[in-house]
Formats: structure tokens, C-alpha cells, sequence
């Protein structure tokens, strides 16, 4: 007699799997130590994670009552031990670790280097703000440094081009994780930043595992960022993952997407911008005219009365002009007259028989009281009468002498 073999279909050969795992002793109740890595919280509440040692790797799942108990927020690179039970996700046939429980035991040893090389960079102060450049307001290109079939390099087209369209983008692609990630990268901002073909660079990938990012935390990659010229806008991961390469940016983005945001001002907007300036100013020249119309019909009207107040003023003007003229020649004409009047009277008081006396002279009256101007006039005996400055003396005559 043949014996009857069963026939499964995929879905009752998951679900038999499942079963067995869950009565297996050990598989029912187990305890499990090692790193975590590619580490999400849904929006569910639920953790996804794997748990991974040196040498291999299991899926790991914490649904959200068991979650909300934790006193910790798990990361990648946190060394935990987690204890639960085994189990099969039917749908599609990949075992996994239940999480209920989990606990704290370390960082993990990618996580400490990474903690490691971040202290060391930013002690050479790779990561001051001091050192860090604007973006451009409107760059004439947007190069950026990522893989070129992978997601991000998409997203980033599509947000540039929904924001600005036909805004030149220079992809420069590269490898984003592996053993030649790394090198590729740092050549490619290299390059970039030589060739000069944009003003903004945009350096990422979408998110991962703290080994698939690896790649962004590699110092000869912190280098090329921290020593190009062009602004570097730094997308690696999700909002939640950290690279060193975000430390060493001009700006970092949570995401791709959100890169491609920081890079390129919205068109629509600045048209909206552009049309309100231009709305704002014709209405302050329009608003100007005006003002200055009307002040010229104010000064037509008053133009008479300006120009008439205008005649008096330059009258009055001439007037001071005038009088100031009439005072300086008065005056200089009655200077003239003292001066003149001056001479006159030096030239009376040299002539003033009496100013002689002031300079020891004397004048000489004979009995007469004429004035005896010679010698040979006066006889031997005769009375004369000598005048000085300060009165009159008596004498006479006693000799002559002629010669």
C-alpha cells in the first residue's frame, strides 16, 4: 500500500512551521543577546529591527503594548538582550524574533566607533558653525552626489522639478554603501567641487542600517565634505539617522526629498513674491506722481505770490546794499576830513609863534610892547619885556654885541 504524503500549500506549510517553533521549549521562551541595527518605529507603535552579532543576523519585531514599557529608546549600534519567542511571519516565510522584553546591556562596537571618530573630528574642528556656508538663494545648478538608480536621486528630481522646473541637476553617481562607497564619494564631491558645474551640492541616500550608512561616517568622506567649497547640504538616511557627514555639512536635511527643499526656492512663489514687489512699487510711483502733481499745481498757483515775495526780498537785498555802501562812504569820507583836518592843525601849531615857547624859546617886547625881532632894534638902557611859556621877566638892555 503507497503511503500518503501530505501536500502543503505555501501558506499551511508557513503556518505548520510557525506552530512547531511554538512549542519548541527553548523557541517558545528564549533570551537573545546582540547589536541592533536597521532599527524603525512605525507609526503603529510597533519596533522593526535585526539583531546581529559578528557573524549572522534575525529579524526582531516589538509590537507596541510590549514597546511602551521600555525605559529606553532603542537605537542602532545598542547592544541589547531581548527575550521572547521565535516565530514565522507567514506572509512572506522569514523567521523572526517576538520581542517582549528588552534590556539595555551596551553600545555596539560600529556605534562606539562611530561615537569615537565624531569626538575626534569635531576636537579638529571639522564641525564648528564658524565654518559653515550659506546656500544659495538661487543656484544656477544643483549637483548631487548619490546613487544613480536608487530612490533618492528620484525623489530628489522630482521635488526640484515640482519646485522649479527645468532647474539644472548634475548627478554625480556613486556607490552608497560597500567596500567602495566610501572612496567613490569623497572622489565624487571632489570632482563637483573642482568642475565648479553648480552652486549647491546634495550628498546622500535614503535610509538603512547603521552599516548600510556606513559609508557617510568614513573619515576620508567627512574630509571631502569638510574641505569643499561648495555649500553641501547633507541627506543621509531618514529624519532619525545621524552621519558624521551631517556634522561636517553646511546644512543638513532629514531627508533626501527634504534636500532637495533646502536647495531650490518654490518658482511659483517667487513669481507670487516678484508680482506683489512689482504690484507694490508702481503703486508708491503712482502714489509719488501724484504727490508731486499735486505739489506743482501748488506752486503754479502760488507762483505769483512766490515771485512777487521774491522781487521785495532781492529789493530789500539791494536796499542793505546800498545803505551798507552809503555808511562805509560816509565814513570814509569823514575819516579823509580828519585826516585832513588833522594835518591842518599840525601844520597851524608849527606855525603858532607860541608853539615855539613849549621848546625853550622866548619872545622879546620892547617898551612899546612891539616885538623885537633883531637885535640891532633894542639900544644900550632900554627896558624889555621877555614872554616864556609861563609868564613874563623884566630886563634891560646893558651891551650889544653885533658881530
Amino acid at each position: 500500500m503507497t503511503e500518503l504524503k501530505p501536500v502543503f500549500t505555501v501558506s499551511e506549510l508557513n503556518e505548520y512551521v510557525d506552530l512547531m517553533l511554538s512549542r519548541d521549549p527553548f523557541m517558545g521562551e528564549l533570551t537573545v543577546t546582540g547589536e541592533i541595527s536597521a532599527f524603525k518605529r512605525h507609526t503603529s507603535g510597533h519596533l522593526y529591527f535585526t539583531l546581529k552579532d559578528d557573524a549572522a543576523s534575525v529579524r526582531c519585531v516589538m509590537f507596541r503594548p510590549n514597546a511602551l514599557r521600555l525605559s529606553f529608546f532603542p537605537k542602532d549600534g545598542m547592544s541589547v538582550r531581548i527575550e521572547g519567542r521565535a516565530g514565522l511571519y507567514g506572509r512572506d516565510g522569514s523567521f523572526q524574533v517576538y520581542a517582549e522584553r528588552m534590556e539595555k546591556t551596551g553600545d555596539g562596537a560600529l556605534y562606539q566607533k562611530f561615537i569615537a571618530l565624531r569626538e575626534e573630528l569635531k576636537g579638529r574642528g571639522w564641525f564648528d558653525e564658524s565654518l559653515k556656508k550659506p546656500i544659495p538663494f538661487l543656484p544656477r545648478a544643483v549637483g548631487v552626489v548619490t546613487s544613480g538608480t536608487g530612490a533618492a536621486i528620484e525623489d530628489i528630481r522630482n521635488v526640484i522639478a515640482r519646485r522649479f522646473p527645468n532647474m539644472p541637476i548634475r548627478l554625480y553617481p556613486v556607490a552608497v554603501q560597500g567596500e567602495k562607497a566610501a572612496g567613490e564619494i569623497a572622489a565624487a564631491i571632489r570632482q563637483a567641487d573642482r568642475e565648479r558645474r553648480c552652486d549647491v551640492l546634495i550628498v546622500g541616500r535614503g535610509g538603512g542600517s547603521l552599516e548600510d550608512l556606513w559609508a557617510f561616517n568614513e573619515e576620508i568622506v567627512v574630509a571631502a565634505v569638510h574641505d569643499c567649497t561648495l555649500p553641501v547640504i547633507s541627506a543621509v538616511g531618514h529624519e532619525i539617522d545621524f552621519s558624521l557627514t551631517d556634522f561636517a555639512a553646511d546644512l543638513r536635511a532629514p531627508t533626501p526629498s527634504a534636500a532637495a527643499e533646502l536647495a531650490v526656492p518654490e518658482l511659483g512663489k517667487l513669481k507670487d513674491g516678484l508680482a506683489q514687489s512689482r504690484d507694490r512699487l508702481c503703486s508708491a510711483l503712482r502714489h509719488g506722481v501724484e504727490r508731486k502733481r499735486d505739489r506743482l499745481e501748488l506752486l503754479i498757483r502760488r507762483r505769483g505770490a512766490l515771485l512777487t515775495e521774491q522781487r521785495v526780498m532781492q529789493e530789500q537785498q539791494r536796499l542793505d546794499t546800498c545803505r551798507d555802501a552809503l555808511e562805509e562812504g560816509i565814513e570814509g569820507r569823514l575819516q579823509r576830513q580828519r585826516d585832513a583836518l588833522a594835518t591842518v592843525g599840525a601844520r597851524l601849531k608849527a606855525a603858532d609863534p607860541l608853539g615855539a615857547l613849549d621848546r625853550g624859546f622866548a619872545l622879546v617886547f620892547d617898551e612899546r610892547n612891539d616885538l623885537v625881532r633883531r637885535a640891532d632894534d633894542t639900544t644900550v638902557g632900554e627896558g624889555l619885556t621877555l614872554r616864556f611859556r609861563d609868564g613874563r621877566v623884566q630886563a634891560h638892555v646893558t651891551g650889544k654885541d653885533m658881530t
